[in-house]
């Protein structure tokens, strides 16, 4: 007779239950170092330290000890309007430069996407004014808009359109004119991102609502849109941060001129740091330009995230 208690086979063990808990990776930290480490020493280092540097009366050839002297800096700022107009000038530089930016930009993707001849060269030649550095396209345009014998001037005598003017030294056309190179310079890095945006759609879903008589308006609204919004918001709040630290085709154009014109609020605090000696000063400037062009860009994403979910 067999006992009552009858020889089992080993009991199912539970899903991870002799598994022992599994602690923090470490050794993934490893592999993130070579790409942290710069990061904090090139980037969060200087910023923290102009932080620091914006609460003391930092300035050059001085022999006594630097002191710190709190928010002085940032109360003299708020009285100080030239600051602030070169901040309305940046401002105006920046929605100037990124709006036709990325609507040029959007045709020229749009373009380049179709089955065009010779495609390859057109996609090439779109992309030369992003292999050129800032300083050479500057002097480029110094060339363009010379007022005796640049190209734009001697164009315009051609068509009996005037004699041309001094197009950056105009207090009227300064702007403008620096306007006009920054949507040429930053082109071609936004087209290539909304063209990469474009070849990652789907062609099926172009045809099927072709199929269904969609016109090219009604496709490019309901289907080529809503899958290029995430890389048309990405670029736009990038295109928007370059412009406002622009500096050197600024710089090379007009220098801040005439008048102050185009005085850019990075060439306001490069003036106080290095031409005036003034640093704690410059690094309060610094420090409003970063906490207003974070709050700018804040209400920007939220906008566009609750647009994109409202679609």
């Amino acid at each position: 007779m067999t006992s009552v208690t009858e020889v089992r086979g080993p009991a199912r063990r539970a899903p991870g239950g002799d598994r022992p808990p599994r602690g923090p990776d470490h050794g993934a930290w490893f592999l993130v170092l070579p790409a942290l480490i710069p990061i904090l020493v090139l980037s969060v280092g200087p910023l923290l330290y102009g932080i620091l540097l914006a609460f003391t009366d930092a300035q050059s050839g001085r022999t006594e000890p630097t002191r710190w002297i709190g928010a002085l800096n940032f109360q003299d700022l708020l009285h100080d309007t030239l600051f602030w107009e070169s901040f309305r000038i940046g401002l105006v530089w920046a929605l100037g430069v990124t709006v036709p930016q990325f609507l040029l930009a959007l045709g020229l993707a749009l373009l380049l996407n179709q089955n065009l001849r010779l495609r390859w060269l057109a996609r090439a030649l779109a992309i030369v004014p992003w292999a050129m550095p800032e300083v050479v396209v500057g002097i480029m345009w110094r060339l363009v808009y010379n007022p005796d014998a640049g190209i734009l001037n001697e164009t315009l005598r051609d068509l009996g359109l005037g004699d041309g003017r001094d197009w950056l030294s105009g207090l009227a056309t300064a702007l403008p004119a620096v306007i006009v190179v920054g949507v040429w310079a930053g082109m071609p890095q936004t087209t290539v991102a909304l063209l990469a945006g474009l070849q990652n759609t789907p062609r099926e879903l172009h045809e099927a609502a072709a199929v269904d008589g969609a016109g090219a308006w009604r496709r490019f609204r309901t289907v080529t849109w809503p899958a290029l919004r995430p890389v048309a918001l990405a670029v736009t709040a990038l295109n928007l941060i370059w412009n406002v630290n622009s500096f050197a085709l600024v710089y090379v154009l007009t220098n801040g001129g005439p008048g102050g014109r185009t005085r850019l609020p990075m060439l306001f605090a490069y003036e106080e740091a290095f031409r005036y000696g003034q640093f704690g000063y410059a690094a309060a400037m610094g420090c409003v330009m970063v906490a207003v062009i974070s709050v700018l860009l804040a209400v920007f994403l939220v906008g566009r995230l609750r647009g994109g979910d409202d679609a």
